[in-house]
């Protein structure tokens, strides 16, 4: 089992930056990708975007240019996003999630909000 942690959420004025953070531990070698997605009330949970393990980036069209995923250290288990230019229509919960052979496991989400 995954346990995924996650922090850096918050309220920030349009225009303005916030980094997300998420840490797996426990058997965070059964890790294929890693990412971050999000959800506003009323809303399907979206894509912003996933790390393979290879390194290779995958960004949703929500928030492309805008964001950028990143590893935070050499044995891959904790990955940021960078998330800049925030507008908002970003206000949501945002869950990181990890995936091994097809299967996800979800962090508990962290609220972002962006006023105008």
């Amino acid at each position: 089992q995954v346990q995924l942690a996650e922090s850096g959420g918050g309220l920030v004025r349009a225009g303005g930056s916030l980094r997300l953070s998420c840490a797996a531990s426990g058997r965070d070698s059964y890790i294929d990708a890693m990412g971050w997605y999000r959800q506003a009330t009323g809303n399907q949970r979206e894509l912003v975007a996933i790390i393979r393990v290879s390194g290779h980036t995958t960004y949703g069209d929500s928030m492309k240019g805008r964001v950028t995923i990143s590893r935070e250290n050499p044995r891959k288990n904790t990955v940021s996003l960078q998330m800049n230019n925030l507008e908002p229509g970003d206000t949501g919960v945002y869950f990181c999630d990890s995936n091994f052979r097809g299967r996800d496991t979800w962090g508990q989400g962290t609220q972002v909000t962006v006023s105008s």
